[in-house]
């Protein structure tokens, strides 16, 4: 086996400057889908038959393709339409954060509708209006139920993330492969990147385990 890991080391602050540049977008992207995904719970689960009908033809539509396709179409496709340069940072932060917030929305949908209908049978007798009672009452009791799905589905994106490197995003992948193609060897950065991947679900796995817990022990 001709493995040689002291080739990439000249090239390592370079890997670790993709951690930064990966997790920029990720977390604006989790941002993004999660607030979008809340609203198309909302709409979901709305008495407006013509609001539920668009909630799930956009789900269906961004849980039915794949996300690589999503990505293209939006950097290849948005300067075509439109004529507008749209770079790779933006162009990663739409396809990841649409595509999240069709996952988020179902998870968020089905928290909601598990929460005890004597809770909003309760308020809407006090009168609470449906706004607040969502936001007070609802919503925090239903993130409880749904968290390990959230973490589940925020781990999927960070590691679906390696899916950027497709359009010259220079995040840690496309950085493993810059390196691979400069020394010739392919394997060493790999491996080393995938460690990086491999830390990075780990802490946020971990952090969504003590955020559970602490949630667990605030009842």
């Amino acid at each position: 086996m001709n493995l040689d890991f002291s080739q990439i080391v000249p090239y390592i602050p370079f890997i670790l400057k993709g951690i930064w540049v990966t997790l920029k977008f990720v977390v604006v992207a989790i941002i993004f889908g999660f607030v979008l995904g809340t609203i198309l719970a909302l709409l979901k689960i709305s008495r407006v038959k013509a609001l539920n009908w668009l909630a799930d033809i956009y789900t269906s539509i961004f849980r039915g393709t794949p996300l690589i396709l999503q990505l293209m179409l939006i950097y290849f496709a948005v300067p075509q339409l439109t004529g507008y340069d749209i770079d790779p940072f933006l162009s990663s932060i739409l396809a990841f954060g649409l595509n999240s917030s069709a996952y988020v929305s179902e998870i968020i949908r089905a928290g909601i509708q598990a929460v005890d209908k004597g809770q909003t049978e309760a308020a809407l007798a006090l009168g609470v209006p449906y706004r607040l009672m969502m936001k007070d009452i609802i919503l925090p009791q239903a993130l409880k139920n749904i968290l390990p799905a959230l973490m589940n589905e925020f781990v999927t994106l960070t590691k679906e993330s390696a899916l950027v490197s497709t359009i010259g995003y220079l995040d840690l992948m496309r950085r493993a492969q810059v390196v691979g193609a400069d020394t010739y060897h392919n394997f060493e950065p790999l491996i080393f990147v995938g460690l990086i991947y491999w830390v990075l679900v780990f802490v946020l796995t971990t952090a969504g385990k003590l955020v559970e817990r602490r949630l667990k022990y605030s009842d």
